[in-house]
C-alpha cells in the first residue's frame, strides 16, 4: 500500500474513532492528545500511524472499524506498515 492510500485509510479510521465517544475518550487518555491536537494533526502521517496502532490493539475495534469503512480486516495493518515507523518486524 502506498503512503497516500494509507493516510486515507487512517483518516477514515480516525473518523470512525471520533464517532465512538467512549472509545475516543480512551484514545485521548492513552495518547495524551486533546481534541485540538487531533484537529491540528489529522493530516500528520506520524499521528495517523498512532491512530492505527491504537485501533490495532483490539481485534473488536479492528473488526468494527473495518466493517464500518467496508475494508478487509488486513487493511488497517497494511496501512500502518505504509506509514512512518511501520516497517518494524512483525513477530506474530
Amino acid at each position: 500500500m502506498m503512503q497516500d492510500s494509507a493516510e486515507n485509510v487512517a483518516l477514515g479510521a480516525l473518523t470512525w474513532l471520533a464517532t465512538d465517544q467512549a472509545l475516543f475518550e480512551v484514545f485521548l487518555g492513552s495518547t495524551g492528545a486533546s481534541v485540538d491536537d487531533v484537529k491540528e494533526r489529522a493530516a500528520d502521517p506520524q499521528f495517523l500511524a498512532g491512530v492505527l496502532e491504537f485501533i490495532l490493539m483490539d481485534d473488536d475495534w479492528v473488526v468494527a472499524c473495518c466493517d464500518t469503512l467496508n475494508l478487509s480486516y488486513e487493511n488497517l495493518g497494511h496501512a500502518r506498515q505504509a506509514l512512518p515507523g511501520g516497517d518494524l518486524p512483525n513477530w506474530t
